[in-house]
């Protein structure tokens, strides 16, 4: 086949395969009832006057479903992890035993499910758009090649083929999130 052709296909293919780990990504950032380390990710704290992710500062973890526990590598820290997870507008009120800092993490409502499984539909369905722009670009490249018309055509199904299986896998990363949202 000709090389402009795999190229196009190689890069559409990449340019979808983003767009699933960006959707990943956004997935892991919704909350799913059940405390997740990664839920305190965008926690900085002030380390001797910088703001400093608080994974390095600290061990991040989940005793339970419900709380996540954080345990500071210097234990005079512990005042500046409690406020910085205050201050991070996440909802959470941190306690400390003079060891760890404990966040319990309530129990989602059914309206809040509800709306958390339309964000994540929302979500999905913004992969699904770049998915498309990546297929309408790879048609308009494919357009531009001086190639057979035949060849062309094998490479646009081809092309086609990429699409409808990247937004399966968008569908079913959405159906797997959405019964995780709505599981009490």
């Amino acid at each position: 086949m000709n090389e402009e052709l795999d190229f196009i296909i190689d890069s559409t293919k990449e340019a979808m395969q983003e767009a699933i780990v960006h959707l990943e990504k956004e997935f892991r950032n919704i909350r799913a009832g059940k405390a997740s380390p990664t839920m305190l990710a965008s926690v900085t704290v002030d380390y001797y006057g910088s703001q400093t992710p608080l994974a390095q500062v600290a061990n991040v973890g989940t005793m339970d479903a419900h709380t996540i526990t954080v345990q500071p590598w210097e234990k005079n820290m512990l005042h500046e992890i409690e406020k910085a997870i205050m201050n991070s507008n996440l909802g959470f009120n941190p306690m400390n035993n003079g060891e760890v800092v404990i966040i319990n993490v309530p129990v989602l409502t059914e309206e809040r499910r509800r709306n958390l499984s339309k964000h994540a539909k929302a979500t999905a369905e913004n992969a699904k758009v770049s998915i498309r722009n990546d297929r309408r670009e790879a048609m308009q490249e494919i357009k531009k090649i001086d190639a057979s018309e035949d060849m062309k055509s094998i490479v646009e199904e081809n092309i086609q083929a990429l699409t409808d299986k990247f937004s399966e896998e968008v569908d079913n990363l959405y159906k797997i999130k959405d019964a995780e949202i709505m599981k009490v």
